[in-house]
């Protein structure tokens, strides 16, 4: 079987491994000089299936009204100048209910669990060193009210199975010791012990060397000029050609959209319409200058959605959302928010120094990946896992290649295709984006 699999970051890439595991001849289709150079080169670093959380809750409007009047705000809203926008929107508000928030939560935290059990399967089988650590995540609350709000998410964690500890301000700092030098408040914290973090750049392109060598074929600095077919099925793929000369086709029995934020432009000419909007978020990469004021693991501050994680002898801060579309400009008052936060919990980390980065994250509106077939015979999906990406990356890829071979998969695939929203994705009406 020939696979094209579109798309070289985390998702793409962990795709291709699968599929060569099961036999398939994979080309890897990639517009940048290597793999992970976009949203998966400087994330947040966590491998976090317990935090897997809908961004749509409740009472997440309101708090959104008051965040767009606050200079450090973790969410900021331009408009891009499209309806998509707005509809996409709407459609997250649509989801921000409790019975949507309990049936949004249980999807992504099933494919979560799995995929940390696929990534520890393939870091045993591969021995890829990554900078990991399995020292859980803790979600920090600088107020009784965060900690108060906290009883919707454990009810979740004890109806899924999933190990957890509700810690006091003394547990906070029992766990994470450099916390009894903040200078912000800590009122207590969520532990998730079975949480881990990890390089995702260094991850990706060590697979994907791993992948080449087992003959898998990298197409990088290639440009997709659409997918090809009958109407009926997608039969290949077409590359426009980078001097100006003749287009390329690639033909292959199956085609995997991995493209990210990039998946809905190429779905378009297709028919198909798929509610993933690119949402912005920013990090700051610095090295450490005291060790001991810096996390162990992972710590995200409820307060401003920002994850700050231990790599190696680095530090990376990351989060925040930008709702504006394909701008990838770097924002200065973003940078001050991460230094903020970096300076109140771990002022271990070297800030004159820090890189600053920005990546799109693609989302769909209730928070849930698309993995999965299309109407059209021969195209799969593998996109729109939010801020999860590196969570959900190997789950996601197994599970599609148990589907795209035939295989049992080890999960439930229910509510994680792009069926959820119809048989051709997205309607004009609004009501078509609130998913099944």
């Amino acid at each position: 079987m020939k696979v094209v699999v579109l798309g070289g970051g985390v998702i793409g890439v962990s795709t291709a491994w699968a599929l060569l595991r099961q036999g398939a001849q994979v080309t890897l289709v990639d517009r940048q000089n290597g793999v992970a150079l976009e949203t998966s080169f400087a994330n947040a670093g966590q491998v976090s299936p317990g935090y897997s959380t809908p961004w749509a809750a409740p009472g997440v409007p309101l708090k959104a009204l008051g965040w767009l009047f606050q200079s450090h705000a973790p969410l900021a809203i331009r408009p891009d100048g499209t309806l998509f926008q707005w509809r996409w929107m709407a459609a997250m508000l649509a989801n921000c209910t409790a019975s949507r928030y309990a049936v949004n939560k249980e999807r992504m935290m099933r494919l979560s669990e799995y995929s940390r059990d696929c990534l520890r399967a393939w870091r045993a089988e591969t021995g890829i060193d990554y900078e990991a650590r399995s020292q859980g995540t803790l979600q920090l609350f600088r107020s009784q009210a965060q900690l108060d709000a906290a009883a919707r998410d454990v009810a979740v964690l004890q109806e899924c199975g999933v190990p957890f500890e509700l810690l006091d301000a003394a547990g906070v700092v029992g766990a994470e010791p450099a916390l009894a030098h903040a200078s912000a408040p800590i009122r207590g914290g969520l532990r998730l012990p079975n949480d881990e973090t990890g390089d995702c750049h260094l991850f990706t392109r060590q697979l994907a060397d791993r992948a080449c060598a087992q003959g898998m074929r990298l197409r990088s600095t290639c440009n997709v000029q659409a997918l090809e077919g009958d109407g009926q099925r997608i039969t290949g793929v077409r590359l426009a050609s980078a001097a100006g000369g003749e287009s390329e086709l690639l033909l292959a029995d199956v085609v995997v959209l991995a493209a990210g934020s990039y998946s809905r432009d190429l779905l378009l000419p297709l028919g198909l319409d798929i509610p993933v909007y690119p949402v912005k978020g920013y990090s700051l990469t610095m090295p450490l200058c005291d060790a001991s004021l810096a996390p162990q693991s992972t710590v995200l501050d409820e307060t401003y959605k920002i994850a700050l994680t231990r790599l190696g002898d680095r530090l990376r801060v990351g989060g925040m959302a930008e709702l504006a579309g394909f701008d990838l400009r770097l924002n200065p008052r973003r940078r001050a928010t991460l230094e903020k936060v970096t300076r109140e919990l771990f002022p271990g980390g070297d800030l004159t120094q820090a890189q600053f980065w920005t990546g799109l994250r693609p989302m769909t509106p209730d928070g849930t990946p698309l993995v999965g077939a299309t109407p059209l015979r021969g195209l799969y999906l593998n996109t729109g896992h939010g801020t999860l990406g590196w969570t959900m990356a190997c789950g996601s890829a197994q599970l599609l290649a148990d589907l795209i071979s035939g295989r049992q998969p080890a999960i439930r695939n229910e509510g994680l295709d792009m069926g959820r929203y119809g048989k051709r994705g997205n309607q004009s009406r609004l009501r078509a984006l609130a998913p099944a």
